[in-house]
């Protein structure tokens, strides 16, 4: 694209007309798409339509089929399910159907289409368009269109996005309301964990997921379940005494509660259901347990999307614009979706295809090739769940090496689930594992001690650091460090935290010149709310705090909806990374976010205020500010608030809202569970080769760039960097990596709330196919 088309943006609509339509069933996150497709069409100058009802408001036309103002989706973005509803559609699925759509399109002068929904509402699509030419003939011949309608419409674009509760289309890492549904079922079992400590009780948990076993395998992970039946894996043919065997294990080793978890499509090896009931008569009649069924049904569905999924669906809402009015007759319907954190464009019946060849892989009893077909995230996914669930820990004591796993910085959620992994899986591969409180300091001062399998049990769900965690840097303490590392025997060390973690493990790397002791293995994974660790696209911990931010962001609006003309001014954490106050302003619909990396004025201030003058003689009467905190010494939140107040005198109120601690709180959210878990697992199998790696003469000794690293998640896959290297990428003095991919969302964020801007479409998602990209798929 030359420099020239960036700014064609604003007039890449002009003359066009876009409609959008929900169907199949709902999914959270829905509604962030409608409103994206809905400003973005409108921003290029297009007429934009909402067809309501599915494509049954497609073929009935008349009231269905409404064009939309900006206004018309405001404060839908906190939604659950879709506000322009949705129908399954029989009349549509017969030609007599597509031939009355196609009439009620051409007739608004509608030529691009965009779709969201399942695989089966993708499909109807594709149809639609194959046989558009044959309908206007048709229509034509009849006499219901002229010739000259038929010429203006001659072809039809297509582009879907997938929404989706069950994360069952092949092609896209995560579709629109997975991770809320996952959100539901998180929050479900964890009351429910509550409850069944109280009276020691097993509780079998059905999902939904049709043929998926996504949303039951994702659960499992985040709550430690001690079993999951998924159809994409049957379990072996003893299968019921390997459970028995399992559930009591556990309780022997002093669980109360046991937790399985049931894909409603659950199959055993001959394609027989395994339904939640028999699993519950086959406990308590084996082993007498007290047990107890809870089938979640629609409220997975249910309830406000989660920040990740308001952003999936803004982002990807962008890029199906951009995509269909881009499109020429020769470009095949193609489908959006994200791939690591990277928006891409798929052919869409190559993705249709690859889904329905997993149905039929599972229906032809060639599970391998099903779990294959459904790509590399869903494999790791069950690896870990595997060697976390399915192993019996060893009962030597010993330990083939000795590794140390510490917090380091300030609290996040996620921090303990990363440390029972780690723990686990260093315990399964036959290691003593030790864990340090509170930090450096700690390991300076001896609190050391050594964690078996039990210790970390229940962790996954919870809070803040158990091992308690302080900013304290190890340079002063490098003696002490050295004698305990000599005192304990550790030969690796697993450093969970963030900034602090990072720069720490760069005074390790300059300490081994002196102290020998410090020649040994070291890696450090990425956890802080502020996401500001070089070397990672995400930490854990952040997803959590954007989830915080966002629920309070979105009580604050709604208390604004009684009281007409209202701005607020709210305070995010971060540092000087001003990844909160973005990624919370895109999820909360926010007017403005300022942040540090992109410096503002007080011409900006005062054009952000004219903005919301303008924004209140509207129907929208309220605007929501985001200021991260070290956006900038002098224009503080008092400021800011000041000014708003002094300058929206008689148009609107000001009020401010500083969040403060509350976003390091909280039991962390189903991405930031999964997220630590798998990183605690890929940290402790690195850590392994490299002890044996660095095993010299009786001795552990590592002084190579490659021993110390960060472990982080960069566009699709895990990657170790030495810590050395990224010292080059690190703003030292603002504690912040020097480039930071999500501020190229920046610009969307702008267009969203309205401001005259240029769509920088540089980074521009270009078809790829899928089974090219099936080798190098995100690893996440």
């Amino acid at each position: 694209m030359t420099h020239e088309e960036h700014h064609a943006a604003k007039t890449l609509g002009i003359g066009k007309a876009i409609a959008v339509l929900t169907s199949g069933g709902d999914a959270q996150g829905m509604n962030a798409a409608v409103r994206a497709v809905i400003r973005v069409g409108i921003f290029t100058g297009a007429r934009v339509f909402f067809v309501h009802e599915g494509y049954q408001g497609l073929v009935d036309g008349g009231e269905h089929i409404r064009e939309a103002t900006w206004e018309s989706v405001s404060m839908i973005l906190q939604l659950g399910g879709t506000v322009i509803g949705s129908a399954r559609c029989k009349d549509f699925r017969e030609r007599e159907g597509r031939l009355r759509a196609a009439h009620n399109l051409v007739k608004l002068g509608i030529t691009n289409l965009c779709v969201i929904g399942g695989d089966g509402s993708l499909t109807g699509a594709d149809t639609f368009r194959s046989e558009w030419s044959d309908l206007l003939n048709d229509l034509q011949k009849a006499g219901k269109i002229t010739a000259e309608e038929a010429t203006k419409s001659s072809y039809l674009n297509i582009v879907g996005l997938v929404g989706s509760i069950d994360n069952d289309f092949c092609g896209t890492d995560m579709t629109i309301g997975t991770d809320s549904a996952l959100h539901r079922i998180v929050e479900i079992v964890d009351a429910i964990t509550t409850t069944a400590q109280s009276h020691q009780r097993t509780f079998v948990l059905e999902v939904m997921g049709r043929h998926c076993g996504y949303l039951a395998l994702v659960t499992s992970l985040s709550c430690g379940a001690d079993w999951v039946f998924i159809p994409e894996c049957p379990p072996d043919d003893d299968w019921e005494e390997h459970l028995c065997r399992r559930l009591t294990e556990t309780r022997t080793r002093g669980s109360r509660l046991n937790i399985i978890i049931v894909a409603e499509g659950a199959i055993d090896k001959n394609g027989k259901p395994i339904t939640s009931e028999d699993i519950k008569n086959l406990v308590v009649k084996r082993l007498g347990y007290d047990t107890r069924v809870t089938v979640l049904g629609h409220v997975q569905r249910g309830g406000t999307p989660s920040a990740f999924d308001r952003i999936l669906g803004s982002r990807m809402g962008v890029e199906a614009v951009m995509a269909l009015l881009e499109g020429t007759p020769d470009t095949p319907a193609c489908v959006v979706s994200l791939s690591g954190n990277q928006a891409v464009r798929l052919p869409l019946m190559e993705c249709v295809q690859v889904t329905k060849d997993v149905t039929k892989a599972m229906d032809e009893k060639r599970f391998d090739e099903a779990m294959k077909l459904r790509g590399r995230s869903f494999m790791n996914n069950w690896e870990v769940y595997k060697l976390l669930a399915h192993v019996r820990p060893p009962v030597s004591k010993g330990g083939l090496h000795t590794v140390a796993v510490m917090n380091v910085g300030a609290p996040a959620a996620g921090m303990n689930a990363a440390v029972r992994s780690t723990v686990r899986i260093g315990l399964i591969q036959g290691n003593r594992v030790l864990v340090v409180h509170d930090g450096f300091e700690g390991l300076a001062k001896g609190q050391i001690e050594e964690a078996g399998w039990s210790y970390v049990g229940g962790w996954t769900g919870q809070g803040g650091s158990k091992l308690g965690t302080k900013r304290t840097l190890p340079k002063k303490n490098l003696e002490q460090i050295s004698a305990n590392i000599t005192k304990f025997n550790i030969q690796g060390l697993v450093i969970i935290g963030g900034f602090e973690a990072y720069t720490g493990g760069l005074e390790l790397m300059e300490g081994r010149k002196q102290f020998d002791e410090l020649c040994i293995p070291f890696v450090v994974i990425p956890a802080t709310v502020s996401n500001n660790v070089p070397g990672s696209d995400f930490s854990i911990g952040a997803d959590t705090a954007l989830n915080t931010i966002c629920t309070t962001c979105d009580r604050i609006k709604q208390s604004a909806a009684g009281t007409k003309r209202r701005v607020f001014i709210i305070e995010t954490m971060g540092g000087y990374c001003g990844y909160l106050a973005t990624m919370a302003g895109l999820a909360a619909g926010a007017d403005a976010a300022y942040i540090f990396e992109e410096p503002f004025t007080i011409r900006d201030l005062q054009a952000n205020v004219e903005h919301l003058v303008q924004k209140m003689k509207t129907t929208v009467k309220r605007g929501l500010v985001l200021r991260n905190e070290k956006c900038n010494e002098n224009y503080t939140t008092d400021f800011i608030f000041n000014l708003y107040s002094e300058e929206g005198k008689g148009i609107f109120d000001s009020r401010k809202n500083v969040l403060g601690h509350m976003q390091q709180g909280g039991s962390p959210t189903p991405f930031d569970r999964n997220f630590a878990t798998k990183m605690g697992a890929k940290a402790m199998n690195w850590m392994s080769g490299k002890i044996k790696e660095s095993y010299r003469n009786g001795r552990i000794f590592a002084n190579t760039p490659d021993s110390g690293c960060v472990l982080g998640m960069r566009k699709r896959t895990l990657v170790f960097q030495p810590v050395t290297e990224l010292k080059d990428q690190t703003d030292f003095e603002h504690r912040i990596p020097k480039e930071q991919w999500w501020l190229k969302l920046r610009p969307i964020l702008k267009i969203l709330a309205k401001y005259e801007i240029d769509l920088d479409t540089s980074d521009h998602a270009h078809l790829e196919h899928i089974s090219r990209k099936r080798s190098g798929e995100a690893a996440v």
